[in-house]
């Protein structure tokens, strides 16, 4: 494509990928810096390309004859094409229209070395795509005869000289934009030139909406070849290459998206410190690089009065680095002459930011409504009234806002915090009805509004008003982020807390915002500075908040008598109804961790921990026959029809059950039911010659259990739901015993010794066997399967290998050794215990106490090591015995705003005509409506009854919740199922991630003696990852 000259950057290969990285982003400050020519600053010979040779590609007339899939291939085909034609058109635009005009401009209104840093590399990509249209006219020309294009990908887009352009460009974007901006500003003819080149244009896009289609390029390719892939039928010549398309499209992608971020980090810190003082710490704080941008978002503050009553609401942007957390005023700088809006057309214009405030994290709470109390229990007579709320924290010498509730702090404010104060009163109130009911059943007259019929309507009105209290509450936490900050001490001495309150723009920017301040105080621990090692190559490309955050360190089994061997552990997710938006957002994710282990010669333990909160919490323990060696969560089967909207599926008697299923040294496997239900044993199964079971897997027809002495038993389906013991098919696969079994859509994997079977699903009938590794003695250990490919690994070597799910083909190999003497030197035996994949990263558990986490492709690609990854600093004094996914989608309820909730369904609405409205629980003394129907026909006089008064004009109205009822759990380990609600199956879902490794003791490497704590005791490590939002 290009030729190098010899001085240029090193590149690497893809076909090697732990030596292929990122170029350091350093080109683009080189020539920001540079005033010297393009050609000489950038190391590239300039190729052109001529149009009458070589013209764009064209796809003719379809032939007759073709299948479907064929003629959509050949639409897809057609859709590159046009794409890739209209992108090439594109850059000429900017060079032809923008680039050239101007340096060519007399008197010049932008500078020569202005121009180049403004479209810095636009020319490299040009004859990059221009080459690639070359090669494309050749495929399509060809296509009816030979069906490929993903090859062409791949070799088009794995050239590091690629990487190397578009990395440039990436970085230098923000630099781009802000000169173009400034000369915007400052340059009238300039202003003047991009409004004159954008009305001449048919389409009319201005030069900013053109020079961000580099950075949106390869997103549409891999939507494009996503597209091709999937009518592309297996055995296709072209669909592996299509797969390692995707893997190289989307490993391009990843490293500028991620250096596309790094980059608009650092203009928004530039801006912040802009706002300061260049004299102040706080300014040389942020200028030293120590700390990095992990969340900014423009919120919006409130300030409430003492009646409740909305003061004031103003923007703000609040900044979320590693150790602070920073307000600022968000100020447009003006323009004269309505010159403002004509730039925001053609350029985004920064705001200004004005610091308000900054506090250090360890110091920041969120609280929500409800929890005042326990927020400052210490210091209730100077923590500020839970509704009042200011807006100034600031540094010193900044004007602060009087606490208003510092005057009055018994008093119960009106407004969102007062809701939770009105529930109470709800239920106290209650329990006094419930008293007067008593009463009343002990009068001797009959009177037509005093009898047991009103009295029990009188209970039922306080419980219907106590569901919409909840619900109020429910919907007043969703976009109100609530923090309670240190203030200013009194005159006495005494600390203040100012609680400031943000509105959200959704419900999903309150959960991560919570989310993201949780994981940012955990990462302030000692464990977590840092607790990763990276290459060097990587540090400037990889924010240290991507990295998984170590949450916890626990035994793993409550009895220290007992010397326990870890096993296996799995996740079981149960969603809570009765958690709140903190809990959740900080919680672990939601469920029970099941880890079993034993005494080798004796009986086995099963420790069950619930993750309904940041530190997993024991719920209960209890012996079992013989060690654990294996488990697999059977989840409860997805409906294949939908039900009806609106209306919720109906449970089937014999309906599988979610459940969890032990593999035991001595050949049984017991299958537990749900912890709620008190994990009642469903079924106990033995396999025949009670034989070790190594590995469980479950499929829709059968439950797979791989056996020592080289067998798979699988038992089926019964009509109960579990499984029939007394028709287990027995397969033999191998003379060795089958360590790990893997299910695919269409067959199962079953490895033995150093081969792999595959047997055909669901008939198991054996198809053909590969061989896995060349050496007899590397048998296969571990199968985990991400996209198209399985990575293995082996009793023997420190080598990882993967293979391609269709063809079985060996597609790429990995020593973990070179990573492992990082923190090890020494040490270059290294054996692979255990492995998971997990968004995008491969986990690997050593036999060191060792993880190390590789970076793999999310999407149907081939899962290829991408780059060097990462070492963790924190592990285990022994073996890593295992590796466990903890994965839990937070309820679509969470997500839904008061202004996306529908009006009630019928049959939710109250039996009362005159209904409940909300308006009439607000009032200070609440009054009880009831209808008098019902006992109208009874005898007695007729005691009289208050009028409703009217409700307080200008009090939001809240619907009810489709089904779902908020509380705060005291004790969150423990809950009831809520009624689905079927409204919710179509709303997106949060997931929420924990990896969990198991192992004896635990291990820090960053001391240089790799200091160890418990070495003797199982124990477990716990890595959080932020919500996938």
């Amino acid at each position: 494509m290009w030729r190098r000259r010899p001085r240029s950057h090193p590149t690497f290969s893809l076909a090697h990928p732990e030596l292929s990285l990122a170029r350091s982003p350093s080109s683009s400050s080189a020539a920001s810096a540079s005033g010297d020519s393009e050609e000489e600053d950038t190391g590239f010979l300039e190729v052109t390309v001529s149009d009458m040779r070589h013209p764009p590609p064209e796809l003719g007339p379809a032939p007759e004859g073709l299948s479907p899939q064929q003629v959509l291939r050949r639409h897809i085909l057609g859709s590159i094409v046009q794409s890739e034609r209209g992108y090439v058109d594109s850059l000429k635009r900017i060079l032809q229209d923008y680039r050239n005009p101007l340096l060519e401009m007399e008197p010049k209104v932008l500078s020569a070395r202005k121009c180049q840093l403004v479209f810095f590399r636009l020319k490299e990509i040009l004859q990059c795509h221009s080459m690639f249209q070359i090669a494309l006219a050749s495929r399509v020309a060809e296509w009816d005869s030979n069906e490929k294009i993903g090859d062409l990908f791949v070799a088009s887009f794995s050239k590091s000289m690629v990487l190397d352009v578009y990395s440039d460009y990436v970085n230098n974007f923000t630099t781009a934009m802000s000169l173009i901006k400034k000369a915007c500003l400052t340059k009238p003819a300039f202003l003047d030139f991009l409004k004159k080149r954008q009305m001449a244009s048919a389409d009319r896009v201005t030069l900013y909406g053109l020079m961000v289609k580099p950075i949106q390029r390869f997103p549409q390719f891999i939507l494009l070849l996503q597209d091709m892939l999937k009518n592309t039928p297996r055995g296709h010549a072209d669909r592996l290459s299509l797969q390692l398309a995707l893997t190289e499209l989307e490993t391009l992608a990843e490293k500028l998206n991620e250096q596309k971020r790094l980059a608009d980090q650092v203009a928004e810190m530039q801006q912040l410190s802009k706002s300061i003082s260049d004299r102040s710490s706080f300014n040389k704080l942020l200028s030293s690089g120590q700390r990095q941008l992990l969340l900014c978002e423009t919120l919006t503050e409130t300030v409430y009065g003492d009646r409740g009553q909305l003061l004031k609401s103003k923007e703000r942007k609040v900044f979320l680095l590693s150790d602070l957390l920073v307000c600022a005023n968000v100020n447009f700088r003006p323009v004269p002459a309505g010159g403002q809006l004509e730039i925001s057309s053609l350029v985004p214009l920064g705001p200004k930011y004005v610091l308000k405030w900054s506090t250090a994290l360890p110091q920041v709470q969120v609280v929500e409504v409800g929890q005042e109390s326990g927020a400052g229990d210490k210091d209730s007579a100077t923590t500020m009234g839970t509704g009042a709320t200011t807006g100034a924290m600031g540094n010193a010498g900044q004007r602060r806002h009087a606490p208003a509730g510092q005057a009055a702090h018994n008093k119960v404010y009106l407004g969102p915090p007062r809701l939770f104060q009105e529930l109470q009163d709800l239920q106290k109130d209650l329990a006094v009805v419930e008293q007067i009911t008593l009463l009343v059943s002990t009068l001797h007259g009959t009177y037509q509004n005093l009898n047991m019929t009103v009295a029990q309507d009188w209970c039922l009105a306080l419980q219907r008003m106590m569901k919409v209290k909840e619900e109020e509450i429910h919907s007043a936490n969703k976009c109100r982020l609530r923090l309670l900050l240190p203030g200013k001490p009194d005159k006495s001495g005494r600390p203040i807390s100012v609680m400031v309150v943000f509105i959200t723009p959704s419900p999903l920017s309150k959960i991560s915002w919570v989310n993201r301040l949780h994981l940012a105080k955990i990462g302030l621990r000692d464990e977590n500075q840092p607790g990763w090692l990276c290459p060097d190559e990587d540090r400037r490309s990889r924010a240290p908040f991507w990295c998984p955050i170590l949450s916890c360190h626990i035994p793993a089994f409550s009895s220290k008598a007992l010397d326990l061997q870890l096993g296996a552990a799995v996740h079981n997710p149960v969603h809570s109804s009765l958690l709140g938006c903190s809990a959740v957002s900080t919680s672990l994710p939601q469920g029970f961790l099941w880890v079993g282990g034993g005494q080798e010669g004796a009986g086995g333990q099963v420790e069950i921990f619930s993750l309904n909160r940041s530190v997993p919490r024991t719920v209960k323990s209890f012996p079992v026959p013989a060690p654990v060696l294996c488990m697999e969560f059977i989840p409860e089967p997805q409906p294949e029809d939908p039900a009806e909207p609106g209306t919720a599926p109906e449970p089937t008697p014999n309906a599988p059950q979610p459940a969890v299923c032990l593999g035991l040294q001595d050949g049984s496997v017991l299958v537990f039911g749900a912890v709620a239900a008190g994990t009642p044993v469903l079924q106990r199964c033995r396999v025949p010659g009670a034989v070790p079971v190594l590995c469980l897997r479950n499929s829709p027809a059968f439950l797979l259990a791989g056996l020592q002495d080289g067998a798979v038993a699988a038992f089926p389906r019964n009509h109960e739901g579990l499984w029939d013991a007394g028709s287990v098919r027995v397969l033999q696969v191998g003379p060795g015993p089958v360590r790990a079994l893997l299910v695919l859509e269409e067959s199962l994997w079953a490895s033995s010794q150093n081969l792999v079977s595959v047997l055909g699903m669901p008939e198991l009938q054996k198809q053909h066997c590969f061989e896995a590794h060349p050496d007899p003695a590397a048998a296969v250990t571990l199968m985990v399967r991400a996209g198209s490919g399985v990575w293995m690994a082996f009793a023997e070597g420190s080598s990882i290998r993967l293979f391609h799910t269709e063809t079985q083909e060996h597609l790429q190999e990995i020593n973990v050794a070179t990573r492992t003497t990082l923190l090890l030197p020494g040490q270059k035996l290294v054996r692979v215990t255990s492995l998971l994949l997990c968004q995008g990263s491969l986990w690997v558990g050593t036999d060191l106490g060792i993880i190390v986490l590789l970076p793999v492709p999310r999407l149907e690609g081939i899962p290829k090591i991408t780059g060097k990854g990462m070492v963790s600093l924190n592990g285990h004094a022994g073996p890593v015995q295992f590796l466990a996914l903890a994965l839990s989608t937070l309820a679509p309820d969470a997500l839904r705003s008061e202004q996306d909730e529908p009006d009630e369904a019928e049959e939710e609405k109250s039996p009362d005509p005159e209904g409940l409205q909300p308006r009439e629980m607000r009032k200070k003394g609440i009054l009880l409506q009831y209808r008098l129907r019902s006992t109208s026909h009874l005898p007695g006089q007729l005691l009289s009854v208050r009028e409703a008064a009217p409700g307080t004009p200008g009090t939001p109205g809240h619907a009810e919740e489709d089904g779902s009822i908020y509380e705060l759990a005291d004790d969150p380990d423990v809950w009831v199922r809520s009624r689905p609600c079927s409204r919710d199956s179509s709303r997106k879902e949060i997931s929420s991630v924990a990896i969990v490794s198991g192992g004896r003791g635990y291990r820090d490497f960053r001391a240089e003696s790799a200091r160890r704590s418990g070495a003797a005791d199982s124990s477990l490590l716990i890595w959080q990852l932020p919500l996938a939002l």
